[in-house]
């Protein structure tokens, strides 16, 4: 038997990890059609098929399942050997892969992307933009940030900005219309801009006050899972927006939103940086981490 290529085996366990060439192919920056000669070259060395491929999915056969549950710690160790020089830099190098929701893209990153990047020259930040919640490392990155209701149990969390709050608001035009909602309830007589998750479901509206929680699922003429559609369409009239505060404080600002309900809307906690609990952590996401706690007083 031919001794495999190291890079082949790396290739074959992103993309057993992900069930995926074109995920896997996503996360790493490179081409589908370079994974896959990787994977040929690496069932050609051990003679043995290793995943199995159809149209819809890819899976590990019996002997790439074996293979993978060996090879995933030891490839680790390789990782960790050769990141270990890192240490000894002033300032690590490398690249940093984050996968964030789009909330956490818009309100919380901004503010720390360009300090860390100029304290950091040396790394390169990849920042995949997702609000489905997936396994960061079958996704290919290093990191995830998450809310804290959605994180699981095996990962290591920091707060990565401070609280966030929800807010309901509407033109100056609809509240003449059709008046002030002062009860959640009131929403389901009016309009409201409907958000739909990546899932498919339809966003069901929150409220709470005084420990009294009230859901509603209005209806309305617009069902987006764009935010710059759902605040357009509010400023033009067409119906109540719920949305983060930090989503439409620039039409508030302008008047061209009112916010209604705002004792029904407190204060929630705000997005953490998530990373899978591991003997070594990369040095790039060491470096970001201690950033960010730095930031956050050492929380």
């Amino acid at each position: 038997m031919a001794t495999p290529d190291l890079a082949d085996l790396d290739a074959f366990a992103a993309v057993s990890r992900a069930r995926s060439f074109r995920g896997a192919a996503v996360g790493r920056g490179v081409s589908p059609s370079s994974l896959s000669e990787a994977v040929r070259r690496l069932e050609a060395a051990v003679g043995v098929r290793l995943l199995n491929r159809t149209t819809r999915s890819v899976t590990p056969t019996e002997a790439g399942e074996r293979l993978l549950e060996r090879l995933a710690p030891a490839l680790a160790d390789v990782a960790g050997a050769l990141d270990a020089v890192n240490q000894f830099r002033d300032s690590p190098t490398g690249t940093l892969r984050l996968n964030v929701p789009g909330s956490a893209a818009r309100l919380a990153l901004p503010d720390i992307i360009g300090p860390f990047l100029h304290a950091h020259p040396g790394i390169t930040l990849e920042i995949m933009v997702e609000d489905s919640f997936v396994d960061v490392l079958a996704a290919g990155a290093d990191a995830g940030v998450r809310y804290g209701e959605r994180l699981e149990k095996d990962m290591i969390a920091v707060p990565l900005s401070g609280p966030e709050r929800y807010q309901a608001a509407a033109s100056p035009a609809f509240l003449e219309r059709y008046g002030t909602p002062r009860h959640p309830r009131d929403l389901l007589a009016m309009p409201c801009i409907r958000h739909r998750f990546p899932s498919g479901a339809l966003i069901v509206l929150e409220f709470e006050k005084d420990g009294e929680i009230i859901r509603v699922s209005p209806e309305g003429p617009l069902i987006t899972s764009s935010s710059e559609l759902e605040i357009r369409a509010a400023e033009e009239g067409l119906g109540v927006i719920a949305s983060f505060e930090g989503f439409l404080a620039p039409s508030v600002a302008a008047g061209r939103l009112v916010p209604v309900l705002e004792d029904w809307n407190p204060p929630f906690e705000g997005p953490f940086l998530y990373y899978p609990s591991r003997r070594h952590m990369p040095a790039p996401l060491r470096a970001f981490v201690d950033f960010v706690r730095a930031r956050r007083g050492g929380s």
